[in-house]
């Protein structure tokens, strides 16, 4: 039996659709592929070097993308404030909820932006999931990209949910109790995915803790982190490809 050398492993992993989407020139030494690096820097260029006007155009992406970034934006102003006010205990937490709404000052305010902006961040990076789809936006070389916007559309519903416990009124117990009850008819690892989540076998402070840091702390680094990767790789692919319009060729290596 012959064991393929690590240059062969190498030469086949090349190969791949996977790596072909990751990375998009080679690493010789010329000229156009050291420009390639400086311009396709995000550091070195927050802009693209060049925008093509009609990428500009509203009905190009019906700025969807846009609109998703800023209501992020928004919630993490928004946010930050609420964790002020905010205890993650029982009953604390619904006594806060109180206090914002008759004692601070533009506390319904600040809650309702917190919260209707959650609600349009959703629907807008779902609406543009939709565009891309159907404007085949996913094909390659831009397949990559794809399965990070997958994965952002994810953390964005995640982050929904774990939000909505965090009042601890009858509307987010009850919400929580079926949502988990749910995850529980998942094989194999249903019951232990409802145990992690709740931080036990029913609705609890446990819970409510869980949720507070899953919501405050490690999904908005998670998100922030494919957020990163998400425009880095528009840049990269050559912009937002709109409808009807030929996605652009991988960039080859030049001869030396």
């Amino acid at each position: 039996m012959n064991i393929p050398s690590l240059d062969s492993l190498g030469r086949w992993f090349r190969g791949t659709s996977v790596y072909r989407s990751i990375v998009r020139h080679g690493v010789a030494e010329t000229s156009r592929n050291r420009s390639l690096i400086v311009f396709e820097n995000l550091f070195l260029h927050v802009h693209p070097v060049k925008v093509r006007e009609k990428a500009l155009r509203f009905k190009h992406t019906y700025w969807l993308g846009g609109i998703t970034m800023v209501c992020v934006i928004v919630l993490v102003a928004s946010g930050v404030p609420l964790m002020f006010y905010y205890h993650p205990s029982v009953p604390q937490a619904y006594q806060d909820m109180k206090e914002l709404k008759y004692v601070v000052d533009n506390g319904v305010f600040l809650r309702n932006l917190h919260r209707w902006g959650a609600h349009l961040m959703v629907f807008g990076a779902f609406l543009h999931m939709l565009r891309v789809f159907y404007h085949g936006a996913y094909q390659p070389p831009r397949q990559f990209n794809w399965v990070v916007g997958v994965v952002l559309l994810v953390l964005t519903l995640f982050l929904s949910y774990t939000g909505y416990l965090l009042p601890w009124d009858q509307l987010a117990f009850w919400g929580v109790s079926v949502g988990t009850n749910m995850a529980r008819e998942a094989p194999v690892i249903g019951d232990k995915l409802r145990f992690f989540l709740l931080g036990g076998n029913a609705v609890s402070e446990n819970a409510l803790l869980r949720f507070y840091v899953l919501h405050c702390v490690l999904l908005p680094v998670v998100l922030f982190l494919f957020l990163g990767v998400h425009i880095w790789r528009i840049r990269k692919d050559g912009g937002v490809k709109g409808p009807s319009e030929e996605a652009p060729d991988a960039f080859h290596e030049e001869e030396p």
